[in-house]
């Protein structure tokens, strides 16, 4: 009795007290974003979280090594690739990593706020608050770069995300099927509740999830060329990084 109760549960109180850790998150690195008076201070800010990012990546994929498993030391989930991707959109501030960002971590890493699919012991367990830093982090980032410092993704940034996610469910698929493992959910289902279980049986349930994916990602995109005046493609550069344009 006493070990379940020591398990995380979804939507028990210590999930309800990471959504609102989260809110409170989000509006601070917009207000944070927005502060920055010069260009320098941006890049300073962002490349800071940008080294926070992969370092905490860097200690929990360690983790994950310890002792190696194939089913779960392969950086081949999305989170990981969302991880490095933002800390890197952070530090560099190429157009075609804040898109892999923006996309994947506003829509596929906030699934873990809707659904975690996390099975560990309850805070303050070091696999609860590794689990929910990092996914919490990249969704920072993106909307950090976004609503913070203006940044807007482009047509062009939903191309390269749609066709860069699907080699990454090619390449995992056939991983998944030779090494029988299960990154990306792409060859089973997970064991806690998700959205895929309203989406029918293996493989059915990819073909309506793709879709609702790619479906969200275009309405996530088009409001821009109308509001995003305001908005550039491209996160703030130094100014040394301009001089020769």
């Amino acid at each position: 009795m006493l070990i379940a109760q020591d398990e995380f549960s979804a939507y028990g109180v210590s999930h309800w007290a990471v959504v609102a850790v989260f809110a409170v998150g989000a509006f601070a690195f917009v207000k944070i974003g927005r502060s920055h008076k010069d260009t320098a201070a941006a890049v300073r800010f962002s490349r800071i979280l940008g080294i926070i990012a992969i370092v905490m990546y860097a200690g929990i994929f360690t983790y994950s090594m310890i002792p190696p498993s194939l089913g779960r030391s392969v950086p081949l989930q999305l989170s990981d690739l969302a991880a490095v991707t933002a800390a890197y959109a952070l530090w560099s501030r190429k157009p075609w990593a804040f898109a892999l960002t923006y996309y994947w971590c506003l829509v596929l890493s906030t699934q873990a706020l809707v659904s975690p699919a996390l099975q560990s012991p309850d805070f303050p367990h070091h696999e609860f608050i590794a689990f929910w830093a990092m996914h919490l982090l990249v969704v920072w980032a993106a909307i950090y770069l976004t609503w913070g410092l203006r940044t807007r993704p482009t047509w062009k940034s939903y191309g390269i995300t749609v066709a860069v996610t699907l080699a990454w469910a090619a390449f995992t698929f056939t991983f998944n099927l030779i090494a029988n493992t299960n990154y990306g959910f792409l060859n089973s289902k997970p064991q806690t509740a998700s959205l895929l279980d309203y989406m029918g049986p293996w493989p059915w349930y990819l073909l309506p999830a793709t879709a609702l994916v790619f479906t969200t990602w275009a309405l996530m995109t088009w409001p821009w060329k109308k509001f995003g005046a305001h908005y550039s493609e491209s996160p703030p550069r130094l100014p040394s990084e301009t001089a020769g344009e």
